[in-house]
């Protein structure tokens, strides 16, 4: 039997390659701390909760649901949107549904990529972004994320033979893994820079209440209102820790949205109609639940940045995410996946590699702030004795 050629390069998944190891772990009798996905370990609001058991007796949800049937939750995303962030949104045509935010970044190189075209990416980055470029049969080019310059890409360095065939720039900030945070400016300049080489700016946005400087993070359509360039994909996992109701959506460009929603036709339809009233009730209801997560994980980061201090292995505290982005120390620093698995091994503690977000991850791990602060103090005395052993 043969299989396509783009199948090539998604033999391997940083999560896909840690579920692995976590399972040989338990079978040596390991306890699992898993703190390698950012799956939310915190509960979603009852509210959200009840109104999807209440529609689970309402035989109108039953069936499939299309584009039409949307429209009460993209007027109501609209509407959130614009007590956010200030910017208009036409419900009708600015707004699609998804089955969580990845299934946008990932289908979109679909509308926009011939063959042989290029995506910028970024790198680290997520993987979901280079998959969906793959996928389309696109190429990508990498902007390189460095610690020395905020972990933002330098777009005079993008050289002008790949601007030349590039079609889309992928950013998203606050950032994961590095958790680099951009600023309006940055934006602005992102902005300008894509509507000077025609190219759709897709911002990838998950955790843009994830921050901990008492403001939600900018949004790209703040520096570009007319929404000439940009789309912007928000998730209901992050910020209401809705994270398997997988309940996402897009606004920007009607263009853009207009035919991301062209490629979704054609492989799925919604996802079910009680879900989708349970993110109305979210979006629509009180927001103290999201600064209560908000408050979780910034006492979660304290608690394990302390504690690594306590150990003699200082970090800083980032101002955004539920991550941490930690580099590694040698002889570690030139094998980050190495380190994981036999960490896991030898711990039970699970981190995320940092080359599995790309070449310049390497040298990094991801720590995802799921667990009590207890556990993950436990986690950094495991961590500090597998070390030092």
């Amino acid at each position: 039997m043969q299989f396509a050629d783009r199948l090539a390069p998604l033999q391997t998944n940083v999560f896909a390659d840690m579920d692995r190891a976590k399972a040989q772990a338990r079978q040596t009798g390991q306890t699992i701390i898993d703190l390698s996905l950012g799956s939310s370990d915190l509960p979603t609001a009852p509210a959200v909760l009840d109104t999807i058991a209440e529609a689970l007796y309402d035989t109108s949800t039953h069936g499939y649901s299309l584009f039409q049937s949307t429209l009460p939750f993209r007027q109501t995303a609209a509407e959130w949107y614009t007590r956010k962030f200030g910017v208009p949104v036409d419900p009708e045509t600015e707004v699609l549904l998804l089955i969580g935010s990845q299934e946008g970044t990932a289908h979109l190189p679909l509308a926009l990529l011939n063959p042989g075209d290029f995506a910028l990416l970024t790198d680290p980055g997520y993987p979901s972004h280079a998959g969906g470029v793959h996928l389309a049969s696109g190429q990508f080019y990498t902007m390189p994320l460095l610690a020395e310059n905020g972990f933002l890409p330098r777009f005079d360095e993008i050289p002008p033979a790949v601007l030349a065939q590039s079609r889309m720039m992928v950013l998203s900030y606050p950032h994961n893994p590095t958790t680099g945070y951009a600023s309006l400016d940055f934006w602005q300049e992102a902005v300008a820079f894509c509507r000077a080489h025609n190219l759709a700016l897709v911002h990838d946005f998950p955790y843009g209440d994830v921050t901990y400087t008492g403001e939600p993070a900018p949004s790209v359509l703040q520096a570009d209102r007319d929404k000439s360039v940009s789309i912007e994909f928000y998730s209901m996992s992050k910020s209401y820790n809705m994270g398997g109701f997988r309940v996402g959506y897009a606004i920007g460009n009607a263009q853009l949205i207009k035919a991301l929603r062209q490629v979704k036709a054609v492989i799925d339809f919604n996802q079910y109609p009680g879900i989708v009233r349970g993110a109305i009730a979210a979006l629509s209801g009180s927001q103290d639940g999201v600064q209560q997560t908000v408050n979780t994980f910034r006492q979660r980061r304290d608690a394990f940045v302390d504690a690594m201090t306590k150990v003699g292995w200082p970090i800083p505290k980032p101002n955004a995410t539920q991550y941490l982005w930690v580099k590694l120390p040698e002889p570690w620093a030139q094998d980050s996946i190495n380190f994981c698995v036999q960490l896991v091994e030898a711990t039970g503690v699970a981190l995320a590699p940092g080359r599995g977000f790309g070449k310049h991850g390497e040298g990094y791990v991801r720590i995802a702030l799921v667990q009590p602060p207890s556990v993950l103090e436990s986690a950094v005395q495991k961590i500090h004795h597998f070390i030092n052993r």
